[in-house]
């Protein structure tokens, strides 16, 4: 990708198969320019298994983070304008890092603002879907419950459309802030956003992009969305606090019971397909406990695989793919996956260890 030069002065360039680097003036200028027009410290050569649930994940080249969403869109702009490779990244959950890492600039988001207006609970898009879910249980709101199962983001939830229990966010979303691909932001209706099961518009942008939205982002080398989650907007319905805690009680009870939560994951590999479930298919071909170097099948959850021994993504993914053609061979089921793949993937299989 060449980059373009764009109000922020700074320009970029991806070499192919290898580092993107700076037209002019090294990495820190770029930092530089990043400090001076969204106000953001930007950090070099950071470890993205610190940042992943699943605690895999190489280099990217530059990193900041949003503390707001004022931030946020700063930092998308910036990028944009200066041309350079940029991904978006919530809680580094349903994302499996390359360990090759990420090229360009890898923005944070920890914008976290977030209030309860009447029936609403309007959050920006870093706040944990669980926070969210326990703050509107203490509001007195219901419908969020099922949240406290989704380990990310409320911006990443909304653009997978994240669902447990019997509920997703196109049950609860009434609106969304989208920064565009012009630059401008608008509040979307959620019936404009295309939501699906686990899928939304914003995975399938019209025109090329740069920017990722990834709690779950693009898979590799795939045209990047040109929108970015600001801020939503949840409807709930008023409830008492103590039977709402129940229900949160309970899923929280059946995460431990059949969940692996002390090991690092990354959540579903994939998702269900209709009429069945994907743990149970890779159940039923005999794969839990099946390992690839540090990476394993849980024994707990068959769609889970876990980084128990100090894995690499290359583990993770290659126990992945293991599992998913072992279901097709033995039950004629393609299984699509949950997690998306980010990062410079391009010779993972040629990889030995």
């Amino acid at each position: 990708m060449t980059g373009t030069r764009g109000t922020g002065g700074a320009t970029a360039r991806a070499v192919a198969g290898g580092r993107a680097a700076p037209a002019a003036g090294g990495w820190a200028a770029v930092a530089a320019e990043i400090a001076r027009t969204a106000g953001v410290r930007a950090r070099r050569d950071e470890p993205l298994s610190r940042y992943t649930t699943m605690r895999v994940g190489g280099p990217a080249d530059l990193l900041a983070v949003a503390h707001d969403a004022v931030q946020l869109a700063a930092l998308v702009r910036f990028a944009r304008g200066a041309g350079l490779p940029h991904v978006v990244i919530g809680r580094g959950s349903n994302l499996i890092v390359s360990d090759a890492g990420i090229r360009g600039l890898a923005i944070l988001s920890r914008a976290e603002g977030c209030r309860v207006e009447g029936n609403r609970l309007i959050a920006e898009a870093g706040v944990p879907l669980a926070r969210a879910a326990t703050l509107a249980q203490r509001a007195g709101l219901a419908g969020l419950e099922f949240g406290l199962a989704i380990p990310g983001t409320v911006g990443g939830a909304v653009w997978a459309n994240a669902g447990a229990h019997g509920s997703d966010v196109a049950a609860v979303l009434e609106s969304a802030r989208i920064l565009r691909g012009d630059g401008t932001e608008a509040d979307e209706p959620a019936a404009a956003l295309g939501l699906a099961y686990r899928d939304s518009r914003l995975k399938h942008p019209a025109g090329q992009g740069s920017a990722l939205w990834a709690d779950a982002a693009s898979a590799a080398g795939l045209s990047a969305p040109a929108e970015i989650v600001l801020a939503v907007s949840f409807g709930l319905a008023p409830a008492d606090p103590v039977a709402i805690k129940v229900r949160i009680d309970e899923i929280r009870r059946w995460r431990r019971e059949h969940q692996p939560l002390n090991l690092p994951s990354a959540g579903s590999i994939f998702r269900n397909p209709p009429g069945d479930s994907a743990g149970r298919l890779i159940d039923a071909a005999r794969l839990k406990g099946a390992r690839v170097g540090g990476a394993a099948i849980s024994e707990r959850h068959a769609n889970f695989i876990v980084n128990d021994r100090g894995a690499t993504a290359v583990d993770v993914r290659r126990l992945a793919e293991i599992a998913r053609a072992e279901v097709a061979r033995r039950f004629g089921v393609e299984l699509v996956y949950e997690v998306q793949f980010m990062g410079d993937w391009s010779d993972w299989q040629q990889e030995e260890r």
